[in-house]
């Protein structure tokens, strides 16, 4: 065998060994930085605060439509989120590969769930989404693929959901690409959402976690279903112009309803000077001001 055959059969039996080098390692445990969107990602946004969401007339409404009781509901108390909760929910991650047992080749990324979403498989061999008529659940069908040292996610098929836990929705058309961006012991996630049915345009949110040596759980406590007192046969709602909350953020912190209700344009900075003279600086900050409250520990 001449040189040049034996270095090119040499490269070869390395990449079938052992993976592009640009690819990094994402397993792990990851505890997440919960200092972006602190009250979404916590206690919860205020209701109707929709402000940067890019929502048509029909999310609008579907949102405005939605009662805080519905999840006291029986059957929705242990209803789950949508993957889309990695980046909007409080939770931390853990990241394993599944591998083939002879090659020891990826071929799938895992996100672990917590009681409130369901596993996330990033298939990595190759394999082509379902049908548009395939059946559609919270966990969605995921594919990803390398870009460098940056791994891509898209996920189709998933059910109806919520993009803020104050009701605002996603529907079973939406889809969400995934960002990985790993720089060392950084993780960040960026989340694209597109939704043909409630939105105009893409929306983003990012999130970041830290890799750590505790364990993080795949699953918190088993969801045990209970009686929270909704009404038997009754499914809390709000009808048409029935919703009492749609001003609190104008009477909380003087935002116009014209920002907190949504809309493509509160996405952007130039929105700001439409509305500026409708701006009045609230008084002092009495809750969720992100201090301790006096006289409690």
């Amino acid at each position: 065998m001449t040189r040049n055959k034996m270095s090119l059969s040499l490269a070869m039996l390395l990449c079938v060994a052992f993976p592009a080098l640009a690819e990094i390692d994402l397993s792990g445990s990851w505890t997440a930085k919960n200092h972006e969107d602190n009250m979404e990602r916590g206690a919860g946004p205020n209701p109707d605060d929709w402000a940067g969401l890019p929502f048509n007339e029909a999310g609008r409404e579907k949102a405005l439509s939605f009662s805080q009781s519905t999840i006291s509901m029986p059957e929705r108390i242990c209803w789950f989120q949508t993957q889309w909760h990695i980046a909007a929910g409080p939770f931390s991650l853990k990241i394993w590969s599944e591998n083939d047992p002879l090659t020891g080749k990826i071929n799938a990324w895992v996100l672990g769930g917590w009681e409130t979403r369901a596993p996330m498989t990033i298939w990595m061999d190759g394999r082509p989404h379902p049908s548009k008529n395939a059946p559609h659940d919270q966990t969605g069908f995921t594919t990803g693929s390398w870009n460098g040292d940056v791994l891509t996610a898209y996920t189709t098929h998933i059910k109806t959901g919520y993009m803020r836990r104050n009701g605002a929705p996603s529907s079973d058309q939406a889809t969400i690409t995934i960002t990985f961006m790993r720089h060392g012991d950084m993780l960040t996630l960026a989340l694209v959402m597109e939704d043909p049915v409630y939105l105009t345009e893409p929306y983003i949110l990012t999130r970041s976690y830290m890799s750590t040596p505790t364990p993080v759980a795949v699953a918190g406590p088993p969801c045990i279903v209970g009686y929270e007192g909704v009404e038997e046969g009754r499914v809390p709602h709000y009808l048409p112009a029935k919703n009492p909350f749609i001003d609190e953020m104008d009477k909380i912190y003087h935002i116009p309803r014209e920002a907190s209700l949504g809309g493509a344009e509160t996405m952007y900075p130039d929105f700001r000077d439409k509305i500026k003279d409708k701006f009045v600086i609230p008084p002092k900050c009495t809750r969720n001001c992100g201090a301790p409250v006096p006289g409690q520990n």
